[in-house]
């Protein structure tokens, strides 16, 4: 095999790309891999998930340090932040990842070219930098060129005050006013670091709540305990522009009575949502379907209308997680491979890593309702869980949802310290078409946080032991 001819090559090295690599690599594909950034990884490892979550980490251990160290008998005084510091930590902890990633490449023998890969003629990609370009061959290709931030036309980025998470990651400084557009996972994690530091943050929501892909009940006490930390939350708000007067600036905003809101800010973070990359790849010229929102049209195996072209990830329909683009990855390559690849889509786990975290897996309860399902819903208190007391971390609960002719489990919502781990055993339970009985006849070791999930599928038939 000539040196750029291939059996399979990856457009994109995010969470879906790099897997599809290595999956490919495994099932014995002479495989190559195309990026267009520096650094393998893609926006979850250089500018998403991992750098925020080390943020998220180092600032919940401040906020501890400065709030509830002394309760635990912890004295520290003259307490401070260095964010030069704090960042090259972040930094860090995204170098360690990039070498990793770099590192599976080279032990899976799956050739890196660094360039804008773009479709060119039938089973070809072009790969273009600021040096040269090349021209690779191969029967099959999956495009997973991920997603980029979404701009408001009368909103636009500068880069200096209003900015993206790209930026709210890298702040030199602490902003003394943060506003934040936008009540979804980014704008609450990213809110949550920078109010932590001493920031004034305000959230502006034109919904009706913060996190409005959970039930109301799981959202109304995220809002009830954000507040607790310092956030301040305008729903039912629709942001209309900015205005700059002097050396300040304003974000106006209309509420739902129709009067004008301005709020002055240092630093305004836009967070609506992430567009698929989907631009300048060659789609036209391959006839490749997309839709209004210019994501890629695939069948069951992932297939676009393109003889042997593929696509994954943000680019297709879909929620927009790392994750769901892994799985798809892998799912995708082995259906190239000839083998049964899938991905069960009703138990996909969404999780927004404040403190405390919340997580879901399957569908709401207004969901089912709406889908004519009757219900059983369980619920368990944090308050009463042993692990929880002796942690200090008492606030949330679990809720259960069941058919309720069935006691097939519909959904779990966690709002809690660590619930983005404790929602795996509800995902794995799920998997397999548990039942609320099922869960609930589980041995959960004691003490854990994990019990509120027993005791919450305990609840549904109303027979928690600690309720």
């Amino acid at each position: 095999m000539s040196e750029n001819n291939f059996d399979l090559i990856v457009i994109g090295s995010g969470p879906g790309g790099y897997v599809a690599a290595i999956r490919g690599a495994q099932l014995g594909l002479q495989t190559a891999i195309v990026e267009k950034d520096p650094n393998l990884g893609g926006t979850c490892l250089n500018v998403g998930c991992i750098p925020s979550k080390a943020l998220l980490h180092s600032t919940e251990m401040f906020h501890f340090a400065e709030h509830s160290a002394p309760n635990h008998g912890i004295n520290l005084s003259n307490l401070s932040i260095n964010i030069e510091k704090l960042m090259a930590k972040k930094s860090q902890v995204v170098s360690q990842l990039r070498a990793g990633v770099a590192h599976l490449m080279k032990t899976n023998k799956i050739k890196v070219f660094k360039g804008l890969g773009k479709l060119s003629g039938e089973q070809k990609v072009l790969v273009q930098n600021a040096d040269a370009s090349e021209t690779l061959n191969a029967p099959n290709i999956i495009i997973a060129t991920g997603s980029s931030v979404i701009e408001l036309p009368f909103l636009p980025f500068d880069g200096e005050i209003v900015v993206s998470s790209d930026d709210a990651i890298a702040f030199e400084s602490v902003p003394e006013k943060l506003v934040v557009v936008g009540a979804g996972a980014i704008g609450l994690e990213l809110g949550s670091v920078w109010a932590r530091l001493g920031s004034e943050v305000t959230v502006v929501e034109s919904l009706p709540t913060i996190a409005p892909s959970f039930d109301k009940d799981v959202s109304k006490m995220a809002e009830r305990l954000f507040k607790r930390q310092g956030l301040q939350f305008l729903l039912k708000t629709k942001v209309t522009g900015v205005k700059k007067e002097a050396n300040k600036t304003y974000l106006s905003a209309e509420n739902q009575k129709g009067e004008t809101i301005e709020l002055e800010a240092d630093k305004i973070l836009v967070a609506v949502g992430r567009k698929a990359n989907t631009t300048g790849l060659g789609l036209d010229g391959h006839g490749i379907k997309t839709d209004a929102k210019g994501r890629i049209a695939v069948d069951a195996n992932f297939k676009t209308n393109a003889p042997g072209i593929y696509a994954i990830g943000d680019v297709i329909t879909g929620p927009m997680l790392a994750h769901k683009a892994e799985e798809e990855g892998v799912a995708c390559v082995e259906c190239i491979a000839g083998q049964a690849g899938h991905v069960n889509y009703g138990v996909i786990p969404n999780v927004i890593y404040t403190e405390p975290e919340i997580a879901s897996v399957g569908i709401t309860e207004i969901t089912a309702k709406e889908q004519g399902t009757e219900v059983k819903v369980g619920k368990f208190n944090f308050i009463a869980n042993g692990r929880a007391i002796a942690s200090d971390a008492t606030d949330g609960f679990v809720k259960v949802i069941a058919d309720k002719t069935t006691d097939q489990l519909l959904g779990i919502q966690i709002i809690a310290s660590s619930g983005s781990e404790l929602i795996a055993s509800a995902v794995a339970h799920m998997e397999y078409a548990g039942s609320a009985e099922d869960l609930a006849r589980t041995i959960h070791a004691h003490p854990t946080m994990s019990e509120a999930l027993k005791e919450a599928a305990l609840a549904v038939d109303g027979n928690a032991i600690h309720n």
